[in-house]
């Protein structure tokens, strides 16, 4: 089992504000369901990063950006402009950082050149 944490600052802020507006009963239709997808996807992700439904995958044109292996997991399938978890293992030993989301890229040959990621270092969840 993996720990999951929250790359900052945009992935941990996007996760707390989808908690606090669930919390406190002010989430709309779209948060309601990114909540929903996220939270699956973090939970299958810690139990096994393999998960056939994830259909994970490394992202060679991000991990040679970033100097460090990022994967690339489904939040929901045939679904136009599906969104995907960026994550990398880390910072720690056991632990998983979830550094990005993106709708699926429609531009094939530069899919991942506008893609910006979070930083490793956030809370766990």
């Amino acid at each position: 089992m993996y720990a999951i944490h929250m790359g900052v600052p945009e992935m941990k802020q996007l996760w707390d504000d989808l908690q606090m507006k669930h919390e406190s009963g002010t989430i709309n239709k779209a948060e309601a369901k990114l909540r929903k997808l996220m939270g699956k996807a973090m939970r299958l992700i810690s139990t096994d990063p393999r998960y056939p439904g994830l259909q994970t995958h490394e992202i060679p044109a991000l991990t040679r950006r970033y100097g460090m292996k990022v994967w690339q997991s489904y939040l929901e399938n045939n679904t136009p402009k599906a969104g995907r978890i960026f994550w990398v293992y880390g910072p720690n030993q056991g632990d998983i950082t979830i550094i990005g989301l993106e709708p699926h890229p429609e531009d094939k040959a530069n899919a991942y050149r506008k893609i910006t990621l979070s930083s490793m270092t956030g809370d766990t969840i």
